[in-house]
């Protein structure tokens, strides 16, 4: 049984649905990568699945039960979600945002207890954001305020955490840094992480299950191994790449690639030149 699905999904912004009649299944206590072209989906099906805008048709369950139905509170308790561009939290210290993380936890007098001390403890510890529990989350670098927005997440103590694009705007050693922490999470926690990726490599390095969209439809779900192939890459991202293995990893890996419109067009060409 799958903790988390949806069934017969459509969603969009207006008349025309970017989402249509997706069923989807995640893999509990993996690591699942949402991965295509810009436009295809990828966010708004993670907004649907979180709540963050509504869905059209079908539905999403959570431990069988219907999300929309579901109490926001209750929610809250099982998942939390952390999206591409998080509210601002200016002025805020790094202690603050964190124990925000607490609130699906919280009676109605908003106090926090030893357990919700313990727990925000415990978040920035295993994000290495404790030192900076007094200072303002203005004045880290965007690598460690990513950090402190997943301790939020982690102090909300849910089974399942999704994120939007979590390495957006990082260099790559921030970038490499917070997919480790997730990595690490999952391993040792047991955590299932949902994330929409547009690095294509590293979604095949640090997941376990893909799933590669177009147009609003799943296109290749499976294992990266099974979904990160020269089919996928020109029926998805129409492009010519190659594919090797990563010698660290042994994962799969694009090494190089040509747009398939501008290698069509260089191939017609040298054909016609040597004609002439």
């Amino acid at each position: 049984m799958y903790r988390l699905t949806t069934n017969d999904l459509s969603v969009g912004y207006g008349k025309e649905p970017i989402v249509r009649n997706l069923s989807v299944e995640i893999p509990d206590s993996k690591i699942t990568s949402i991965i295509g072209s810009n436009g295809c989906g990828k966010s708004t099906l993670l907004k649907a699945i979180t709540r963050i805008i509504p869905y059209e048709e079908g539905s999403v369950l959570l431990d069988g039960s219907k999300i929309a139905t579901m109490k926001t509170k209750d929610v809250a308790k099982k998942m939390a979600i952390l999206p591409q561009t998080p509210d601002s939290a200016s002025g805020l210290t790094v202690g603050e945002l964190v124990s925000y993380g607490r609130f699906p936890h919280q009676n109605g007098l908003g106090r926090l207890k030893k357990a919700d001390i313990d727990m925000i403890h415990w978040a920035m510890e295993v994000t290495a954001v404790l030192e900076f529990k007094h200072r303002t989350v203005d004045e880290l670098s965007g690598g460690q305020r990513q950090r402190v927005w997943i301790a939020m997440a982690l102090a909300q103590e849910t089974d399942i955490i999704l994120l939007d694009e979590p390495t957006t705007y990082l260099d790559m050693a921030h970038q490499l840094d917070v997919l480790q922490l997730l990595e690490q999470l999952n391993k040792e926690e047991g955590r299932t992480i949902v994330m929409v990726l547009h690095d294509i490599n590293q979604a095949a390095r640090f997941s376990d299950y893909l799933l590669a969209m177009r147009s609003g439809k799943i296109i290749q779900a499976g294992s990266p191994h099974e979904v990160l192939t020269k089919d996928m890459l020109r029926n998805v991202y129409e492009i010519d790449g190659e594919i090797a293995t990563d010698p660290r990893t042994g994962k799969p890996m694009c090494i190089t690639y040509d747009l398939i419109k501008q290698k069509e067009k260089q191939s017609y060409e040298k054909t016609i030149h040597s004609a002439i």
